[in-house]
């Protein structure tokens, strides 16, 4: 879990595929301070860290799953690209920005930058029904919050430092980037849906006719 507070630009040192999986190496200072096995969020899709290295070159190795490279933008990457990186919440951590799982729900694109303060971002209108206005949400593994919701777009208000601190600052219109709704908008959604759909009668023509009718 995580907080959609970005703690650090990393840079994309290697890029390889094996077999089904993409493996990612990307710079990153606080390489010493982690392990194999922990969570780390990347533009906003939780990875689970393989290996690191700390002596030359602070480097985090991560081997990327086919579902993710479907559904996320890391297959998009390139040698020297910079990336979100944010590690796991920890008990007792304060909590910034708001619970981000890391679970990408879809991709995003780009469709208008108005000064680098306003972003407009769309999506697929049946992922609209999770977004709410001045609702949370995380772009790139960025906690924000929703400005404006359109039929199949939303915008974001940026401030300077958080695109200083952040991928967003390199963005540019067509440019795609990894969304997750906020966990409490989507459960909200999914349990009116639940609540729309007639409950299925239990009284059948065999228990009519079981009980003499």
């Amino acid at each position: 879990m995580f907080t959609g507070i970005v703690e650090e630009l990393g840079i994309v040192k290697n890029i390889s595929k094996r077999s089904n999986l993409l493996r990612l190496g990307i710079a990153a200072s606080f390489a010493d301070k982690v392990k194999a096995g922990d969570s780390i969020s990347v533009n906003g899709a939780c990875l689970t860290l393989t290996k690191t290295e700390t002596q030359s070159r602070p480097t985090l190795y991560f081997d990327v799953m086919q579902q993710t490279v479907k559904t996320t933008t890391l297959s998009e990457l390139k040698v020297n690209d910079k990336v979100n990186l944010e590690r796991a919440l920890k008990a007792g951590d304060s909590l910034g920005g708001h619970i981000v799982t890391g679970h990408v729900d879809t991709t995003g694109i780009i469709r208008f930058v108005s000064g680098q303060a306003v972003i407009e971002i769309s999506i697929g209108a049946e992922f609209m029904s999770g977004i709410v206005n001045k609702g949370s949400i995380a772009v790139d593994g960025i906690s924000l919050t929703v400005a404006e919701k359109n039929k199949d777009s939303f915008t974001v208000s940026i401030i300077p430092h958080t695109l200083k601190a952040t991928t967003l600052g390199f963005k540019r219109p067509g440019d795609t980037v990894n969304i997750e709704l906020d966990v409490m908008g989507k459960y909200s959604s999914q349990a009116a849906q639940n609540a729309s759909i007639p409950a299925k009668s239990k009284i059948t023509e065999d228990f009519l006719r079981d009980h003499g009718f």
